[in-house]
């Protein structure tokens, strides 16, 4: 009983990582290839390959191998430095274009 629910968190888990490495995939795709350079980041292809060996890795390997925690390393690295700086470049973050003194009714002009 107990290593069957065992059995069954770590497929969840594994079927976590598959899905969390998926998705950064597919974000680095949609991704404009000039951003990454604008971001000073390494270039798209880099990150293509990167998430792409993490994708494959975590659905070939069982998790406790030490391959899958590489490419969680190389997922999380891309989502938490790579991701936010290439949508601050292309303004992918919750707002859309606009100044940075924008409010929620146009252009804040302090009070003219």
């Amino acid at each position: 009983m107990l290593m069957q629910g065992f059995a069954n968190f770590m497929w969840l888990l594994s079927l976590a990582l598959i899905v969390f490495s998926g998705f950064a995939l597919i974000d680095a795709a949609v991704r404009r290839e000039d951003a990454y350079r604008a971001a000073d980041k390494k270039t798209k292809p880099f990150w293509l390959i990167i998430l792409g060996l993490a994708f494959v890795v975590n659905l070939l390997f069982p998790i406790l191998s030490f391959l899958p925690i590489i490419g969680l390393v190389a997922t999380i690295v891309y989502m938490v430095d790579v991701r936010p700086a290439i949508r601050q470049i292309t303004g992918g973050g919750g707002r859309r274009g606009g100044s940075s003194s924008d409010g929620p009714y146009g252009p804040y002009n302090g009070g003219r």
